[in-house]
């Protein structure tokens, strides 16, 4: 079979390089695709897609909700789960501030089309003074008064306390409190584009590395730790349990209904314009 070059984008965060290890080392049938990968923090994501630049690629929701007619949403490869959104952080003498008056404070967030951001606009619409921080560099941000508190996502969540900050509010508890719904954070997504028959292979080759990679846990640490932005094996391992579950092999209707929710909720925000197309590819 003749090979397929397709370009893929993911972060270099564990979760995604946990997923992909598989299907990008050819360790499991890719039915003759081939991937051109481009690592690159969620927001440079975000931009890339915006662009056009990715056949393929891992996207924050927010993000995806406005390029919901360039972009489908494959099946498997989200992270999406209970307990594992964006936490607002701050120094000790900062919480009264962010806890009285948050429209005074200023806010460092990874990237302005993050669902990090987007949960936040839900959850405190008043506070406009917000910085873009490469989402590794919030937590120092935070230490150096450079700003009053932090939107913190990935690994940063494990790491925060012992560095003397304090968590002011959990946005993703903060979702599924208002939606009885797991939180979406990111999806991977095809251009709309391709073939259905493409984006359905696509969908099959990512599913089959998401369980190679359940399968066999620890072959892809190598991977995994030669990109992590904090190598601590027992953070890793944290990273990984916390954002890669059962909605990261298939949505299931759960899982679709949780993302539908989030873009009706843009929707209704005016965020987005009303959608009229399909979302999902179809399995």
């Amino acid at each position: 079979m003749d090979s397929q070059k397709i370009t893929l984008g993911f972060s270099p965060c564990p979760n995604d390089t946990f997923i992909f290890d598989a299907m990008v080392h050819h360790k499991i049938d890719t039915e003759g695709l081939d991937f051109d990968v481009f690592m690159g923090d969620v927001e440079e994501l975000n931009q890339k897609a915006f662009n056009s630049k990715l056949d393929v690629t891992k996207l924050s929701y927010h993000t995806f909700a406005h390029l919901i007619n360039d972009y489908q949403l494959l099946n498997s490869g989200s992270a999406l789960g209970e307990n594992c959104g964006p936490l607002l952080v701050c120094k000790v003498d900062k919480l009264k501030v962010i806890s009285g008056n948050v429209a005074a404070a200023t806010i460092a967030i990874p990237g302005v089309y993050t669902t990090a951001n987007f949960l936040l606009n839900l959850a405190f619409p008043e506070a406009k003074q917000r910085e873009v921080y490469l989402f590794s560099e919030i937590e120092q941000a935070v230490l150096d008064n450079k700003v009053d508190a932090g939107l913190i996502i990935h690994e940063n969540r494990f790491t925060y306390q012992d560095k003397g900050l304090i968590k002011s509010r959990d946005l993703g508890e903060f979702w599924e409190e208002l939606s009885n719904a797991p939180v979406p954070l990111g999806g991977i997504v095809v251009k709309r584009n391709m073939s259905i028959e493409m984006k359905q292979k696509i969908d099959r080759v990512l599913n089959r590395s998401v369980q190679f990679a359940f399968d066999n846990p620890n072959e892809s640490n190598g991977y995994v730790a030669g990109n992590a932005q904090e190598m601590d094996a027992e953070i890793t391992k944290q990273h990984i349990g916390l954002y890669v579950n059962n909605y990261s092999l298939d949505l299931g209707e759960k899982g679709r209904q949780a993302v539908e929710l989030l873009l009706n909720k843009a929707e209704e925000l005016e965020i987005i314009p009303q959608m009229d197309i399909p979302i999902f590819v179809k399995n």
